[in-house]
């Protein structure tokens, strides 16, 4: 007796799940989503819309970066806010150069206030996710705070950049004379992921350093990597960064090698 379905004797809402359905549970990508007739489910189709707007809304929901300040500054860190030249949210999307340089004000603000020498650097932008940022950064600096007193590094103010691309860091760090900068910034939206934060890590941060030149830690958040593994794994290369003097394709991240190897991170400073 053929198992075989007549798709003209079914409702035409009727909903023929994919083979392949039960992977669907493992993971956020858009698989197996069956088909009603020759279309999408009305279900997917709803999802995709809602998905796709949270992702629009991700880019352009405007930055807070006066609260963003606020609630890091109750971590016990000094802030700074600072800008791109980019004037507003449309030029930052059309001219992605303008996010990778300072303003003018921004940059002789930073020129003024920099005193001694840092080991680190941290840069907060919005990048094209604010809601990343305002989600994310700070439960990651609530843990990276405790590696940054286990490795006893000396932190300059954190900048809170609107309107920010990644190179963005490259001048402030060196304006903050630090020897390495940390980005964390809002990824570009997918759709299953609208909150994402990525971590850039620089050595010798200067205008002009490119891509290749730093290290990236990607998709920092509840469903992706967690911010205490996160915090681990920056922390292992900013360790290895300072000791060896570089960052990028040079710089290879084996932070994981120990907990492979049973040995689990040094028990962190409450």
């Amino acid at each position: 007796m053929s198992n075989r379905v007549n798709e003209e004797a079914l409702p035409a809402d009727y909903v023929i799940e994919d083979a392949w359905h039960k992977l669907a549970g493992t993971t956020p990508a858009r698989i197996a989503l069956g088909r009603a007739g020759a279309g999408l489910p009305t279900r997917e189709v709803l999802r995709f819309a809602l998905a796709h707007a949270q992702a629009r809304d991700a880019v352009h929901t405007p930055f807070d970066s006066a609260r963003m300040a606020g609630e890091i500054a109750t971590l016990g860190f000094e802030t700074v806010e600072i800008a791109s030249a980019a004037p507003a949210r449309d030029a930052y999307l059309r001219r992605p150069d303008l996010g990778r340089r300072l303003s003018e004000e921004s940059r002789a603000m930073l020129r003024d206030r920099a005193g001694d020498p840092v080991d680190v650097a941290i840069v907060v932008a919005d990048g094209l996710s604010s809601t990343a940022i305002h989600a994310q950064a700070v439960p990651f600096l609530t843990e990276f705070k405790m590696r940054l007193a286990e490795g006893g590094w000396s932190v300059g103010p954190v900048a809170i950049a609107s309107q920010a691309r990644v190179a963005l860091g490259d001048e402030a760090g060196e304006l903050m004379k630090a020897s390495a900068v940390v980005v964390l910034i809002g990824e570009r939206p997918g759709l299953s992921s609208p909150d994402s934060l990525g971590l850039y890590l620089t050595f010798a941060p200067k205008a002009g350093r490119t891509d290749a030149e730093r290290n990236c830690i990607s998709n920092v958040r509840s469903e992706g990597l967690s911010h205490a593994h996160a915090a681990f794994k920056l922390a292992w290369l900013l360790r290895e960064a300072l000791a060896r003097r570089l960052t990028g394709v040079a710089l290879k991240d084996e932070s994981d090698l120990l907990l492979v190897n049973g040995q689990p991170p040094a028990p962190r400073i409450a």
